[in-house]
């Protein structure tokens, strides 16, 4: 066996356990359905015996038919019919139960460990993927444990239990269903150990197409800018015709199994046929007895070819678990610590001392940054584009933690504090905005969900945003497509605005907070911020340096480093870099 084969033994293996894991649960309801299945299954083996005693009766009555034991007979294979269909239905209801049971916590789960990953993870994977794990896998894999349940029970039992009538009927036929048996399950392991890898890239090759649609959806209107549709449809086909390769032989491999089994299970049911044939006329056995048994062979190599299918299937559900198992399995962020602080109110004093930062080892991105920052400052910051002003942003707020030195708040190491309190210090405003579907009042509360009307229209007028809303279909109440998608992007970056004004945190971070907003909406948007900003600290990047004149101190980055630093007029006296920034925005 070679070393990738051997690898992929073993993550089925582990993965088979972890599935048993989440079915343990739910056991009482594994061994209901257990049972239900073996009534089935008797009443389904107790059937061929009741027709053979009939059929015995008409061909063997002594000259005339005893129709009262024929009804007798008849009654009693009704029951046997009802038990089964009851018992089958029942065994049905339980078998969903368990499985979108499973399912249900599966998804709990990967959404839940979703939401503890680093940010380092969802942004080096992408989105579209993510999304087909957490939707699609999981959906295939309820598929198959389903299939698995509802066939594997019944499957098993049946075989055990014509096996034993055969045997109890007439030993040496019974061997030979049993002798020739081994093939059909030859045949299906030989395909069943072909399909997985098909199935697991078909899977890959689904996850990525889901990222690509989310990706074009997303980004429509760039798309349509750049006149990209042409090869978005190239890269769409690609991706396409590579899932339909991979489904189309996924498909055709796994869809052997049922027509080989069933040409193994012929040459079983005819050999039974032949020999028993000319038992009945040594009179070895009755006709009825033949017929029983030909049942019986029938329904013994039946379950193979559903077991076949199961399989099919379940490597399917194995290789989309595994999938769903990989996300699972990535390490969450860094616990908090035990004695981590819960921070009240911040009085806004942030001390950075020789920090080092990288988003990846091989390339340093941030090296021996110092910076003190007493409570109230305004903070801009500036510089070309990868110099590291985002990245700043980002380890403020802890969505990256540093790679050396430290950041503090207060005087305590942002480390040593727990994110929810630490973030809820500060209020953002960013470049990208983010809005959800609903109501612009609920956009608006998102941080606090137990705002009053009165506060929400009253931080909507200091953000300027009160007069659009207004004019909106049902003003506040007026509900927004995801992202904000019916309105402007100017409109959804003052709600995003608003809704810092409503929180009034001590801390505000504002990272091209008016780049989309007309130049009239942003002089008085600026006016607002800056009475916000009083006794707050600020930091406040910026592409537009006319927006931070009154900054107590301005921040100029390039490499990951501060390469100057000082007021509006300071800088401009040193005539650095950031005098001939500012003298490339403001030339004639």
């Amino acid at each position: 066996m070679s070393k990738k084969n051997a690898e992929l033994k073993a993550n089925n293996k582990a993965t088979i356990k972890r599935v048993l894991k989440y079915i343990k649960k739910y056991w009482f309801f594994v061994i209901l359905s257990f049972v239900c299945a073996t009534l089935s299954v008797i009443g389904t083996l107790v059937a061929p015996i009741i027709t053979g005693e009939a059929i015995d009766e008409l061909v063997y009555g002594k000259g005339t038919v005893n129709f009262y034991d024929v009804r007798w007979y008849m009654t009693w294979f009704v029951v046997a019919l009802v038990v089964v269909a009851v018992t089958q239905w029942i065994m049905n209801i339980l078998n969903n139960h368990i499985t979108y049971s499973v399912v249900k916590d599966i998804r709990i789960e990967t959404f839940n460990h979703l939401e503890e990953l680093p940010l380092a993870y969802v942004d080096s994977h992408q989105h579209g993927d993510i999304v087909s794990r957490i939707v699609s896998d999981i959906d295939q894999f309820a598929d198959g444990l389903l299939m698995g349940f509802t066939q594997l029970f019944t499957g098993v039992v049946t075989i055990v239990g014509t096996l034993g009538f055969m045997l109890y009927i007439d030993v040496p036929i019974a061997l030979v269903v049993v002798v020739l048996t081994p093939i059909s399950l030859f045949v299906a392991s030989f395909i069943a150990k072909r399909t997985y890898n098909l199935f697991r890239s078909q899977s890959e090759s689904r996850g990525e197409l889901t990222s690509l649609v989310d990706e074009m959806i997303g980004q429509q209107k760039i798309v349509q800018a750049f006149s990209y549709e042409d090869d978005a449809l190239a890269r769409f086909e690609k991706i396409n015709n590579t899932l339909e390769k991979d489904s189309m032989s996924a498909t055709f491999y796994s869809s052997l199994t049922n027509p080989c089994t069933r040409f193994v299970n012929s040459l079983v049911y005819t050999a039974v046929g032949i020999i028993g044939a000319f038992a009945g006329i040594t009179g070895r056995l009755t006709v009825g007895q033949l017929t029983c048994f030909l049942s019986y062979a029938n329904q013994y190599t039946k379950p193979f070819n559903e077991i076949s299918n199961v399989i099919t299937e379940l490597q399917n559900a194995i290789a989309c678990a595994g999938r769903v198992f990989e996300l699972l399995d990535e390490p969450a962020q860094k616990a908090e610590p035990k004695d981590a602080v819960v921070m009240g109110e911040a009085k806004g004093e942030i001390n950075i001392e020789h920090m080092d930062f990288s988003y990846v080892p091989e390339r340093e991105l941030i090296k021996d940054l110092n910076l003190n920052v007493k409570p109230g400052m305004r903070v801009a910051i500036v510089g070309p584009t990868g110099c590291g002003k985002s990245t700043l942003i980002n380890l403020l707020m802890r969505f990256y933690d540093v790679c050396e030195g430290s950041i503090k708040v207060d005087g305590t190491d942002v480390r040593n504090i727990t994110r929810d309190s630490l973030r809820d210090n500060y209020g953002m405003v960013l470049q990208e905005t983010w809005l959800k579907s609903g109501t612009i009042k609920e956009n608006i509360a998102y941080g606090k969900p137990d705002a009053t009307d009165e506060e929400i229209i009253a931080a909507a007028k200091k953000a300027h945003s009160h007069s659009f809303i207004k004019r909106l279909p049902q003003g506040y109440d007026t509900v927004i497509a995801e992202d904000g998608g019916n309105l402007s992007q100017g409109q959804k970056q003052l709600l995003c605005i608003t809704r810092v004004m409503l929180l009034l945190p001590p801390m505000l971070i504002l990272d091209e907070a008016t780049s989309s907003i007309d130049t009239l909406t942003e002089i008085r948007i600026q006016k607002a911020f800056n009475e916000m900003m009083k006794g707050r600290t600020s930091f406040i990047v910026a592409h537009r340096l006319s927006t931070i004149k009154e900054a107590d101190i301005i921040l100029v980055m390039k490499d990951g480093n501060i390469i100057e630093q000082g007021s509006h007029k300071e800088l401009l006296k040193q005539k650095g870099f950031y005098f001939n920034l500012y003298n490339a925005q403001f030339a004639h």
